[in-house]
Protein backbone atom coordinates (compact mmCIF):
# COMPACT_ATOMS: atom_id res chain seq x y z
CA UNK A 1 0.00 0.00 0.00
CA UNK A 2 1.12 3.94 -0.79
CA UNK A 3 2.98 5.51 2.30
CA UNK A 4 2.49 9.21 3.23
CA UNK A 5 4.74 11.20 4.67
CA UNK A 6 4.01 14.66 5.96
CA UNK A 7 6.59 17.02 6.12
CA UNK A 8 5.49 20.25 7.62
CA UNK A 9 7.70 23.38 7.88
CA UNK A 10 7.79 26.84 9.94
CA UNK A 11 9.52 29.67 10.87
CA UNK A 12 9.01 29.68 14.12
CA UNK A 13 10.18 32.94 15.03
CA UNK A 14 12.18 31.62 18.50
CA UNK A 15 11.67 28.46 19.21
CA UNK A 16 11.21 29.09 23.11
CA UNK A 17 8.64 31.55 22.30
CA UNK A 18 6.45 29.53 19.82
CA UNK A 19 6.19 26.86 22.64
CA UNK A 20 4.61 28.84 25.06
CA UNK A 21 2.25 30.48 22.38
CA UNK A 22 1.25 26.47 22.01
CA UNK A 23 3.50 25.32 19.33
CA UNK A 24 3.66 22.12 21.01
CA UNK A 25 -0.19 21.74 21.04
CA UNK A 26 0.17 22.03 17.18
CA UNK A 27 2.66 19.95 16.70
CA UNK A 28 1.09 17.06 18.86
CA UNK A 29 -2.16 17.21 17.02
CA UNK A 30 -0.73 17.18 13.56
CA UNK A 31 0.54 13.89 12.59
CA UNK A 32 3.84 15.25 11.07
CA UNK A 33 6.76 12.47 9.74
CA UNK A 34 9.38 15.21 9.38
CA UNK A 35 9.21 18.68 10.74
CA UNK A 36 11.54 21.81 9.49
CA UNK A 37 12.05 24.76 11.29
CA UNK A 38 13.26 28.15 10.37
CA UNK A 39 14.86 30.48 12.90
CA UNK A 40 15.14 28.58 16.08
CA UNK A 41 17.18 31.05 17.80
CA UNK A 42 17.76 28.83 20.76
CA UNK A 43 20.83 26.48 21.47
CA UNK A 44 20.90 22.85 20.83
CA UNK A 45 20.07 21.64 24.53
CA UNK A 46 16.90 24.13 24.76
CA UNK A 47 15.79 22.69 22.06
CA UNK A 48 15.98 19.33 22.86
CA UNK A 49 14.15 20.34 25.77
CA UNK A 50 11.06 21.59 23.62
CA UNK A 51 11.35 18.66 21.34
CA UNK A 52 11.39 14.94 22.94
CA UNK A 53 14.18 13.02 21.44
CA UNK A 54 12.38 9.85 22.69
CA UNK A 55 9.48 10.34 19.95
CA UNK A 56 12.02 12.57 17.37
CA UNK A 57 15.12 12.49 15.98
CA UNK A 58 16.37 16.08 16.04
CA UNK A 59 19.16 17.80 14.11
CA UNK A 60 20.12 21.21 14.43
CA UNK A 61 22.43 24.31 12.79
CA UNK A 62 23.18 26.97 14.95
CA UNK A 63 24.10 30.83 13.49
CA UNK A 64 27.13 32.01 14.16
CA UNK A 65 25.31 34.98 15.60
CA UNK A 66 24.28 34.03 19.36
CA UNK A 67 20.17 33.97 18.76
CA UNK A 68 20.26 34.57 15.43
CA UNK A 69 18.65 32.79 12.84
CA UNK A 70 19.32 28.87 13.21
CA UNK A 71 17.56 25.87 11.28
CA UNK A 72 16.48 22.30 12.05
CA UNK A 73 14.89 18.89 11.35
CA UNK A 74 13.00 16.70 13.69
CA UNK A 75 11.72 13.59 11.52
CA UNK A 76 10.21 9.77 13.15
CA UNK A 77 11.45 8.52 10.35
CA UNK A 78 15.57 7.53 10.98
CA UNK A 79 17.89 10.21 9.29
CA UNK A 80 20.90 8.33 7.40
CA UNK A 81 23.24 11.82 7.14
CA UNK A 82 22.80 15.08 7.48
CA UNK A 83 24.63 18.10 6.26
CA UNK A 84 25.10 22.14 6.15
CA UNK A 85 27.79 22.92 3.89
CA UNK A 86 26.52 25.52 1.07
CA UNK A 87 28.57 26.93 -1.60
CA UNK A 88 32.09 28.95 -0.75
CA UNK A 89 33.51 29.80 2.66
CA UNK A 90 33.28 33.85 1.32
CA UNK A 91 30.17 34.01 3.34
CA UNK A 92 28.24 32.66 6.40
CA UNK A 93 25.67 30.03 5.44
CA UNK A 94 25.47 29.05 9.33
CA UNK A 95 21.97 28.72 10.54
CA UNK A 96 19.99 28.89 7.43
CA UNK A 97 21.06 25.66 5.41
CA UNK A 98 20.47 22.02 7.14
CA UNK A 99 20.32 18.75 4.75
CA UNK A 100 18.65 15.32 5.58
CA UNK A 101 18.98 12.46 3.99
CA UNK A 102 15.97 9.66 4.44
CA UNK A 103 15.40 6.07 2.81
CA UNK A 104 11.50 5.87 2.07
CA UNK A 105 11.00 1.92 1.77
CA UNK A 106 13.78 2.21 -0.85
CA UNK A 107 13.15 5.74 -2.46
CA UNK A 108 16.00 8.22 -1.42
CA UNK A 109 14.53 11.40 -0.21
CA UNK A 110 16.27 14.53 0.50
CA UNK A 111 14.68 17.61 2.72
CA UNK A 112 16.37 20.62 3.48
CA UNK A 113 15.54 23.20 5.62
CA UNK A 114 16.20 26.28 4.45
CA UNK A 115 16.45 30.31 5.97
CA UNK A 116 16.82 33.04 2.91
CA UNK A 117 18.41 36.25 4.48
CA UNK A 118 15.67 38.93 5.04
CA UNK A 119 18.12 41.57 3.25
CA UNK A 120 17.36 45.42 2.83
CA UNK A 121 17.43 46.78 -0.63
CA UNK A 122 21.13 48.82 -1.82
CA UNK A 123 22.79 47.65 1.69
CA UNK A 124 24.87 45.26 2.97
CA UNK A 125 22.34 42.79 4.10
CA UNK A 126 21.28 42.49 0.90
CA UNK A 127 24.58 41.71 -0.65
CA UNK A 128 24.99 38.70 1.55
CA UNK A 129 21.36 37.78 0.06
CA UNK A 130 22.30 37.70 -3.25
CA UNK A 131 25.11 35.49 -2.33
CA UNK A 132 22.90 33.16 -0.69
CA UNK A 133 20.81 33.20 -3.55
CA UNK A 134 23.66 32.36 -5.62
CA UNK A 135 24.71 29.33 -3.79
CA UNK A 136 21.18 28.08 -3.38
CA UNK A 137 20.57 28.17 -6.97
CA UNK A 138 24.17 26.47 -7.53
CA UNK A 139 23.21 23.38 -4.95
CA UNK A 140 19.96 22.71 -6.35
CA UNK A 141 20.94 20.88 -9.59
CA UNK A 142 23.37 19.03 -7.39
CA UNK A 143 20.57 17.90 -5.07
CA UNK A 144 18.56 16.90 -7.56
CA UNK A 145 21.65 14.44 -9.12
CA UNK A 146 21.87 13.20 -5.82
CA UNK A 147 18.25 12.25 -5.35
CA UNK A 148 15.51 12.88 -7.58
CA UNK A 149 13.43 13.04 -4.61
CA UNK A 150 14.67 16.33 -2.91
CA UNK A 151 13.03 18.93 -1.41
CA UNK A 152 13.82 22.41 -0.16
CA UNK A 153 11.37 23.87 2.52
CA UNK A 154 11.21 26.63 4.58
CA UNK A 155 11.28 30.79 4.80
CA UNK A 156 12.89 31.76 1.11
CA UNK A 157 12.21 35.38 1.88
CA UNK A 158 10.97 36.15 -1.52
CA UNK A 159 7.52 36.44 -2.71
CA UNK A 160 7.77 34.93 -6.48
CA UNK A 161 5.06 36.77 -8.49
CA UNK A 162 1.98 39.10 -7.53
CA UNK A 163 -0.29 36.55 -6.18
CA UNK A 164 2.34 36.06 -3.14
CA UNK A 165 1.85 39.31 -2.03
CA UNK A 166 -0.77 41.34 -1.13
CA UNK A 167 0.02 44.90 -1.75
CA UNK A 168 2.39 43.90 -4.26
CA UNK A 169 2.41 47.11 -5.87
CA UNK A 170 4.00 49.26 -2.94
CA UNK A 171 6.24 46.46 -2.46
CA UNK A 172 8.45 46.34 -5.78
CA UNK A 173 11.84 48.12 -4.35
CA UNK A 174 10.92 46.42 -1.09
CA UNK A 175 13.28 43.33 -0.29
CA UNK A 176 11.37 40.44 -0.64
CA UNK A 177 9.90 41.57 -3.80
CA UNK A 178 12.61 42.92 -5.76
CA UNK A 179 12.90 42.18 -9.50
CA UNK A 180 16.05 40.78 -9.01
CA UNK A 181 14.99 38.20 -5.94
CA UNK A 182 11.75 37.52 -8.15
CA UNK A 183 14.19 36.67 -11.28
CA UNK A 184 15.92 33.65 -9.29
CA UNK A 185 12.57 32.03 -8.54
CA UNK A 186 11.76 32.07 -11.92
CA UNK A 187 15.07 30.59 -13.15
CA UNK A 188 14.27 27.99 -10.70
CA UNK A 189 10.73 27.11 -11.11
CA UNK A 190 11.58 27.30 -15.19
CA UNK A 191 11.58 25.04 -17.91
CA UNK A 192 14.70 22.91 -16.94
CA UNK A 193 17.28 23.56 -19.99
CA UNK A 194 14.91 26.43 -21.13
CA UNK A 195 16.47 29.79 -21.29
CA UNK A 196 14.20 31.90 -18.81
CA UNK A 197 13.34 35.89 -18.73
CA UNK A 198 13.51 37.13 -15.00
CA UNK A 199 11.46 39.53 -13.56
CA UNK A 200 14.37 41.78 -14.07
CA UNK A 201 14.87 40.80 -17.59
CA UNK A 202 18.13 39.21 -16.85
CA UNK A 203 18.32 35.50 -18.62
CA UNK A 204 19.27 32.64 -17.33
CA UNK A 205 18.80 29.09 -17.64
CA UNK A 206 15.71 26.85 -16.02
CA UNK A 207 15.91 24.39 -13.21
CA UNK A 208 13.14 22.56 -13.61
CA UNK A 209 11.91 22.47 -9.86
CA UNK A 210 8.46 22.99 -8.88
CA UNK A 211 6.35 25.31 -6.75
CA UNK A 212 4.06 22.65 -4.70
CA UNK A 213 1.89 25.35 -3.12
CA UNK A 214 1.83 27.67 -6.26
CA UNK A 215 0.58 24.12 -8.02
CA UNK A 216 -1.90 22.73 -5.58
CA UNK A 217 -3.09 26.39 -4.83
CA UNK A 218 -4.23 27.27 -8.51
CA UNK A 219 -3.56 30.96 -9.63
CA UNK A 220 -4.86 32.40 -6.46
CA UNK A 221 -3.85 34.97 -4.05
CA UNK A 222 -1.50 33.25 -1.41
CA UNK A 223 -2.77 31.43 0.46
CA UNK A 224 -0.13 33.88 2.44
CA UNK A 225 2.12 32.08 4.88
CA UNK A 226 3.44 35.41 6.75
CA UNK A 227 1.63 38.49 8.38
CA UNK A 228 3.19 41.50 9.84
CA UNK A 229 3.05 41.94 13.76
CA UNK A 230 1.91 45.44 13.21
CA UNK A 231 -1.36 47.04 12.52
CA UNK A 232 -4.57 44.75 11.46
CA UNK A 233 -2.21 42.69 8.22
CA UNK A 234 -3.30 39.35 10.20
CA UNK A 235 -6.76 40.22 10.90
CA UNK A 236 -7.22 41.87 7.13
CA UNK A 237 -4.71 38.23 5.10
CA UNK A 238 -2.67 41.58 4.25
CA UNK A 239 0.27 38.57 4.01
CA UNK A 240 3.36 37.62 1.97
CA UNK A 241 3.61 33.68 0.59
CA UNK A 242 7.40 33.72 1.01
CA UNK A 243 7.62 30.16 3.07
CA UNK A 244 7.56 27.30 0.30
CA UNK A 245 8.15 23.25 -0.69
CA UNK A 246 9.95 23.21 -3.68
CA UNK A 247 10.55 20.38 -4.76
CA UNK A 248 12.27 18.22 -7.82
CA UNK A 249 10.01 16.79 -10.84
CA UNK A 250 9.66 13.19 -9.42
CA UNK A 251 8.80 14.33 -5.99
CA UNK A 252 6.40 17.35 -6.95
CA UNK A 253 4.51 14.30 -8.48
CA UNK A 254 3.90 12.83 -5.24
CA UNK A 255 2.85 15.33 -3.52
CA UNK A 256 -1.23 15.22 -2.87
CA UNK A 257 -2.55 17.66 -0.68
CA UNK A 258 -1.17 21.17 0.89
CA UNK A 259 -2.26 23.23 3.35
CA UNK A 260 -1.26 26.34 5.26
CA UNK A 261 -2.07 26.02 9.10
CA UNK A 262 -3.19 29.55 9.48
CA UNK A 263 -4.39 30.54 12.93
CA UNK A 264 -7.74 30.60 13.56
CA UNK A 265 -7.27 34.34 15.50
CA UNK A 266 -4.66 36.83 15.75
CA UNK A 267 -4.32 35.64 19.52
CA UNK A 268 -3.61 32.53 19.07
CA UNK A 269 -0.63 32.93 16.61
CA UNK A 270 2.94 31.23 17.78
CA UNK A 271 4.90 32.29 15.09
CA UNK A 272 4.06 35.40 12.89
CA UNK A 273 4.69 32.73 9.76
CA UNK A 274 1.79 29.98 9.48
CA UNK A 275 2.73 26.32 8.90
CA UNK A 276 3.36 24.93 5.68
CA UNK A 277 2.03 21.31 5.68
CA UNK A 278 2.46 18.86 2.69
CA UNK A 279 1.56 15.35 2.50
CA UNK A 280 3.69 13.23 -0.17
CA UNK A 281 2.27 9.71 -1.48
CA UNK A 282 5.45 7.30 -2.02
Amino acid sequence: MPKTIRIASVNVNGVRAAYKKGMGEWLAERDVDILALQEVRAPTDELHKLIDTADWELHDHLATAKGRAGVAIASRIPIREVRTDLGADDFDSAGRWLEADFDIDGTPLTVVSCYVNSGEADTPKQDEKWKFLDAMSARLPELQAHSSHSLVVGDLNVGHTKLDIKNWKGNVKRAGFLPRERAYFDRIFGESGASVEGADGSTGTGLGFVDVGRRLSGEVEGPYTWWSQRGQAFDNDTGWRIDYHVATPDLAQRAATYAVDRAASYDTRWSDHAPVVVDYTF
